[in-house]
């Protein structure tokens, strides 16, 4: 998980925590991402996995 400071340091707050799946994917980036050409049969099997799985299907490759 990355950690991504949205507070100045010093402030008392705690930081925010972010994941890859917390922004939207396209099936493209999915596919790019597991190291695939984007090709139509990668899209469309990544189109699949981010419907069936949504959020997991990204964390899996980007944690």
């Amino acid at each position: 998980m990355q950690k991504i400071e949205e507070t100045p340091p010093g402030t008392g707050r705690p930081p925010v925590w972010r994941t890859g799946a917390e922004q939207p994917w396209d099936p493209e980036d999915l596919a790019v991402a597991q190291g695939k050409y984007p090709t139509p049969e990668n899209i469309a099997r990544a189109r699949a996995e981010l419907e069936r799985d949504g959020a997991a299907a990204i964390e899996r490759t980007v944690p």
